[in-house]
């Protein structure tokens, strides 16, 4: 059955679990870090077109940054697990199992727009990427996907990296609602970030969070619309 303008409503909203929907809440958060050591990293790099199929939000971690990390072509469908690794690859690295703060260097995210490049970072098990800078439209895709992507000072970054070579296990604590990132010697680093993206980080609010705060006024707005003109409304779903 065709859908109706109605379907757009609250109800509709509800009907169909949206309003289950949103992202992990963001306050404090501490994890290992993995170097990234390359400049103008694009998101054909991030995860290869030929896994671009999917519009799920899961499943892409396996082949984030595939072309690096195996020594073969990776396609859709095989057994990841059976594919030779590349021992020289950072993220194959036993230092850095388990990393989910990556480290990177300028214009990172370069490239086309696809938003399946911070799926893959996120279902990888990253949260934060450090960077001297970001390609505009994969920064705010990171901040819509529940990644913290945060622009530091080279001479940060540039410490960052000689830290994480020499320290073993180095991790940091990124902290959003302060605005700060501790290092485990005690040094701050202190980042900004908008306040919007903030908000909405720390709450856990996505597009359609942000949309569903204001449920109740959507849901007067529709029943005022089926009043004044009800025969838009002749075929609404049951």
């Amino acid at each position: 059955m065709a859908r109706t303008r109605a379907d757009t409503s609250a109800t509709s909203m509800e009907k169909f679990g949206m309003e289950k929907l949103g992202m992990e809440k963001f306050v404090t958060f501490s994890g290992l870090v993995v170097p990234l050591d390359r400049n103008n990293v694009d998101t054909d790099a991030i995860i290869p077109k030929q896994f671009l199929k999917s519009i799920k939000r899961s499943g892409f971690g396996p082949n984030a940054f595939d072309e690096w990390r195996y020594l073969d072509q990776g396609e859709p469908g095989m057994d990841n697990s059976r594919r030779p690794l590349n021992p020289n690859f950072a993220l194959n690295q036993e230092r850095y199992r388990g990393a989910s703060i990556l480290l990177a260097r300028a214009n990172f995210g370069c490239g086309s727009s696809r938003e399946h490049a911070p799926w893959a970072l996120a279902d990888f098990g990253f949260k934060v990427i450090l960077a001297e800078s970001f390609a505009d439209i994969f920064f705010n895709n990171c901040f819509k996907n529940g990644l913290l992507p945060l622009i530091l000072p080279k001479a940060e970054i540039d410490a960052l990296f000689g830290l994480v070579e020499n320290t073993p296990g180095f991790s940091l604590v990124v902290n959003l609602a302060e605005q700060t990132i501790a290092r485990p010697d005690g040094y701050i680093i202190p980042f900004q970030v908008d306040a919007s993206r903030k908000e909405c980080l720390l709450n856990g609010w996505d597009d359609i969070g942000l949309t569903l705060r204001h449920a109740d006024e959507i849901r007067v707005f529709e029943e005022r619309r089926k009043q004044k003109l009800p025969w838009l409304f002749a075929g609404e779903m049951k």
